[in-house]
Formats: structure tokens, sequence, C-alpha cells
């Protein structure tokens, strides 16, 4: 399995102290922020995309060329990359060079977002949404895989022998996960082609995503790419802890009562008892994200969100201490035990290659 850290990238005033970082600071923070998470040994590092105010990751292919350039294990990823209001091809073109640009450390989670006004800003409008995400797929997919590309649809103009440029590092195009909340469409797209599936279950009960999940677990088998317990799947999660739960319980409260997203709704309590947010010790957060597998399965991913509702950098950095050193270490060797040999492992540059050169099939 991997695991990682993904960030929203918002710039949210710390409530226990009134002070609000600028976007300067909050953009080093995520560079800060990812960096160390490869010091601990987390594997994967994700940033949102987002183009309005408090956010500030409008660009994700800069930051994560930046965190490349800086790292040299750490998968590279997008919490979101917005497939309905970005071009597919220069979603093609920038993050084909990203990905050799990090000697193919690069993967993708194809999303929608969930700020509306993003479409008129970009020209498009909501109420196509899922069909943008449907087309703009399908025109990303053959960009990829196609050298040259004739194509004609309902939301952008037609191509005539087009090359994205430059190709795939090693004619491999990067992972794809669909990212998902609520949408059966996007899980049946995500089976339609073979990608991974990322279920961001960190606002629902477990029965929704549950739902989703096994859908697109039947719909991969369906299109021929393996079993249900072969498909890709990724999780997201919430935490914060001390070795103590009553000081994270103390300590978090303000930051979860004023949080941008949930702030002034349900209480704290409430919302850990029906998502997986687990407020508490190290010990409580591996025994929570234990039971994600008897919810969903096994499954290839888990990303924590730890950078949130205003949080200081400090704070953050001593959450993913805690993350790498106590938590993920016990998690690595408990989802091991028991995990069936057919169950994949999370796709990476290297293991596409090595799967295309095997000539077995990696996507429909």
């Amino acid at each position: 399995m991997q695991f990682g850290i993904f960030s929203v990238g918002d710039v949210t005033t710390d409530p226990t102290t009134g002070r609000t970082p600028t976007e300067h600071e909050r953009i080093k923070a995520m560079v800060t922020i990812a960096l160390k998470a490869e010091e601990v040994g987390l594997d994967v590092f994700a940033t949102g995309e987002h183009h309005n105010p408090p956010f500030v990751p409008s660009s994700p292919t800069t930051m994560l060329g930046h965190i490349a350039a800086r790292t040299e294990r750490l998968i590279l990823s997008t919490a979101t990359t917005l497939i309905t209001t970005n071009d597919p091809v220069k979603i093609a073109e920038d993050y084909a060079m990203l990905q050799h640009l990090a000697d193919g450390r690069v993967d993708l989670m194809m999303g929608r977002g969930n700020t509306g006004p993003v479409y008129p800003w970009f020209g498009q409008d909501i109420r196509q949404g899922i069909p943008l995400a449907i087309e703009n797929y399908a025109l990303l997919h053959r960009l990829w895989r196609e050298d040259v590309v004739d194509w004609e649809g309902r939301y952008r103009t037609p191509l005539q022998g087009f090359t994205s440029t430059p190709r795939p590092l090693d004619g491999v195009p990067p992972f794809v996960w669909h990212g998902s909340i609520r949408t059966p469409e996007i899980a049946e797209q995500a089976a339609y082609y073979g990608d991974g599936f990322f279920a961001n279950n960190i606002f629902w009960p477990k029965e929704h995503f549950m739902r989703l999940i096994n859908l697109y677990r039947q719909r991969y088998a369906h299109y021929g790419h393996g079993t249900p317990e072969q498909a890709i799947v990724g999780l997201g999660g919430q935490v914060f802890m001390r070795r103590n739960s009553q000081d994270a319980v103390r300590e978090f409260r303000p930051y979860f009562d004023n949080a941008p997203v949930y702030g002034h709704g349900p209480s704290l309590e409430e919302f850990t008892a029906e998502t997986p947010l687990t407020v508490g010790s190290p010990q409580q957060v591996i025994d929570r994200t234990l039971k994600f597998r008897e919810h969903f399965g096994d499954y290839q991913r888990q990303l924590f969100l730890m950078d949130h509702a205003g949080l200081p950098l400090k704070t953050v950095l001593e959450q993913i201490d805690l993350l790498g050193e106590e938590v993920v270490p016990v998690l690595r060797e408990e989802f091991a035990k028991g995990r069936p040999a057919e169950v994949p492992d999370a796709p990476t540059h290297a293991s596409l290659l090595a799967a295309r050169d095997s000539g077995a099939p990696v996507t429909a």
C-alpha cells in the first residue's frame, strides 16, 4: 500500500491566535509539508487544484515540479485535477512534462471539484459537469496513447492530426485515479478504463462510500480488467493526534469548530462518529484506519488530510512526524497480513512499464 498526505491548500485564519498566513507563506508551507512527507517515509504528496480564495494551489504542475526537484522518491499527485474546466490538451502536455521532470514519479486524480463558479470562469456550464468529465477524459486518454489524434466532440474545437508533446515518459502515461465523493458515473468511468477510483470518504458516512466502491469493483470486473478484488481503490482520511487523546481533542476542537467546510455545523463528536475523522492518540488512528479494510476491502492508497482549518505549520509537521514514525509503519505491517496474493500493489511508473513490456493489459 501507499500512504501519503493530500492538501487542499486553504488559507484559513488560526482561530486560536487570529493570525491568517499570507498566500506566500501558505504556498511555501505546502512545499515544506511535501518535503517532510518524504523525510518520514511516506509515499505520496497530493495537492488540490483551486482557482478561488481562500485556496492557493491554482497551478499544481508548477508546485509539483518544484517539489520534484527537491525530492528523490516521493510520488507527486493531485488531489483533484479539474477535468471539466481544464483543456485536455493542456493537461496531457503539462503532466507529461512533469512526468519527465520527476522521472516518472507522477500520477493524477481527475475530478470535477467542489466549486460551482469555476465553470463559467473557464467558459463551461456546470450543468454539463458529468458529460464534460466523460468527454474530456476520453480525449486525454487518447492523447497520451496515440501519437496522432483526430478528434471531434461537443465541448472543444476539433483536432486534426494533432500530436501532444512531450510524449509520456517511456511511452507510459501517468496513472489516473478518478476521484469522487458522490457520483456513480465517475465510478463507472474509472471502471471502464481500468483506472483507479479514489473515494474521498472524509465527509459522509461509510455506507455511502461502500456503495460507490462496490459499484466500481463490480464494473471493473465487468469490463474485463480483473476480479472485483483486483480493482485499484484509494481512500481519504483526516486525523489529528497527540499522545494523550484528551489533549488531541482539546487542541483540535477550535480548529474543527471554525473550519471553512464543516465549522459551525455538526459537533466534533458527531463528525468523528459518522466520518473517518479521528482525533486522538496514534493508536486510535491505527485502529480506526485498519477498520477501513473491513468496510471497503483491500485497497492500494491511503491519503490523510492534515494541514487544513488554520493549523499552524509547526503543528502540521508534528502530526506528520507522528504519522510517519508511529502510525504508518504499523499500518503497513497490519494491512499486509492476510492480504490475498492476487490483490495488486498500487501502480507506479515502474510497474506500469513492466506490465507494458510483458504484454499484460493495462487499460481498456
